[in-house]
């Protein structure tokens, strides 16, 4: 009994052990990702920032109607939803979908809904509701053309009167051990405060600003779009990160717990076939 007893815990000890490997090369893989996403979203928040501050300019200087500023008359919101396509990453997923359902279900199906990534997908799929887009094989490292896909269908629903707002739900990177989900309105752009500088009496824009505003919004849109898909990919490594570590810690509690075990009934299993030696030498006596 002692010697099966003895088996069963080896082949968990080389059980856990394997796990354990992975687990860590996985881990020192989200590491090196994560270095790498932090880098290329340093670098386009730069870009963003100052993209942002010339819409912002364009948007308050501007009179009178625009489709990107003043809406439509559409009531429907758009949500794009941006998630992993591969697991084991924690609660990243969990988050922002179960954040997302609460306020698709006080939407009382007055809205459309779009998914990037394959786990977002899954989770939706098996709530029983209907993805209008799916977007899938998202790169650790965001591109314009993956941005310009889901920015060029948000805004042909927005333009064509489908939807009158736009909103992305994606988690905000904040630093390696924080992070939050969002969900940020694309369009409409919005209107200046009323205590707002009108610039546009200090300003003189050439083609005239509403030409400006048009060509400018869809770029500024697909720009947004891309920053906030390096944020989602900032987290969703963090997370892994974070949940590698822990499940490698994890396994070495497991193996120091089994290893105590299997020494524990090695023992008793020696003090037994000493104590059988002894009686049976006695015995012959």
């Amino acid at each position: 009994m002692a010697g099966s007893g003895l088996i069963g815990i080896k082949r968990r000890i080389k059980s856990v052990t394997n796990t354990k490997k992975i687990t860590k090369a996985m881990g020192l893989v989200a590491t090196a990702k994560l270095r790498k996403s932090r880098e290329k979203l340093d670098i386009n928040n730069n870009y963003y920032d100052s993209f942002e501050g010339i819409i912002k300019d364009l948007v308050d200087s501007h009179e009178g109607y625009n489709i990107y500023k003043s809406g439509n008359e559409s009531s429907k919101k758009l949500y794009i939803v941006i998630t992993s396509d591969s697991g084991l990453c924690g609660g990243f997923n969990g988050n922002i979908v179960n954040r997302t359902i609460d306020q698709l279900k006080v939407q009382n199906g007055n809205y459309l809904l779009n998914v990037a990534g394959e786990k977002g997908i899954a989770y939706f799929e098996r709530f029983k509701f209907n993805i209008n887009k799916k977007y899938v094989d998202i790169s650790d490292l965001p591109t314009l053309k993956e941005a310009r896909d889901i920015s060029n269908d948000a805004l042909g629903l927005y333009e064509n009167g489908e939807v009158g707002e736009v909103i992305l739900v994606y988690t905000r990177f904040i630093s390696p051990v924080k992070q939050e989900v969002v969900f940020e309105k694309l369009l409409p752009l919005g209107t200046k405060s009323e205590d707002e500088y009108n610039y546009e009496k200090y300003i003189k824009f050439e083609p005239d600003i509403d030409s400006i505003l048009n060509n400018a919004a869809p770029i500024y849109i697909k720009e947004k779009i891309l920053n906030l898909m390096i944020h989602s990919k900032s987290s969703e490594q963090s997370t892994r990160m974070s949940a590698m570590d822990g499940a490698t810690k994890n396994a070495n509690d497991l193996l120091d717990k089994y290893k105590l075990q299997y020494n524990r009934m090695r023992q008793g299993a020696i003090t037994q076939e000493i104590s059988e030696i002894v009686g049976g030498a006695e015995a012959q006596k």
